[in-house]
């Protein structure tokens, strides 16, 4: 069975693709971002009311320093999935131009065709009309 453009375009992604499209499309959810927002508030309630020792006192350097090595490992992931973003774009310009490019080539067939029925039809519509004024005369 032959493979559409996607299809073929995923079998040739790696492991390390794959799993950089997998983690930006969870970074890109609302789950990701309620579950983030959820850890955020307990962990500063945590600190400020001290139910646990205040192991990140205000104002919670340590959970700065945990949401910037989140952005610098996060936004590579995000650029490399957009790049493949780009490239299965392209695949599939590319397949539609293909596609395109063929039945292009299938109508000016068919055109031809028609045009030589046409003519055919024509042709035996004037040899009527002149075997019709041959039997007049």
């Amino acid at each position: 069975m032959k493979k559409n453009w996607h299809e073929a375009h995923t079998d040739t992604l790696s492991f390390g693709q794959r799993l950089a499209d997998r983690v930006a499309n969870g970074m890109g959810s609302w789950s990701f971002i309620i579950i983030q927002s959820l850890i955020v508030v307990v962990w500063m309630t945590l600190n400020v009311i001290g139910i646990c020792r205040h192991w990140d006192a205000y104002p919670f350097i340590l959970l700065n320093l945990l949401f910037s090595t989140q952005a610098a490992y996060a936004a590579p992931i995000i650029m490399m999935a957009q790049n493949r973003q780009s490239e299965r774009d392209r695949a599939q310009a590319q397949a539609d131009y293909q596609t395109n490019i063929d039945a292009k080539v299938e109508i000016e067939a068919l055109q031809v065709k028609l045009n030589q029925l046409e003519t055919e039809k024509l042709d035996k519509i004037i040899g009527m009309l002149e075997e019709m004024k041959k039997a007049k005369n």
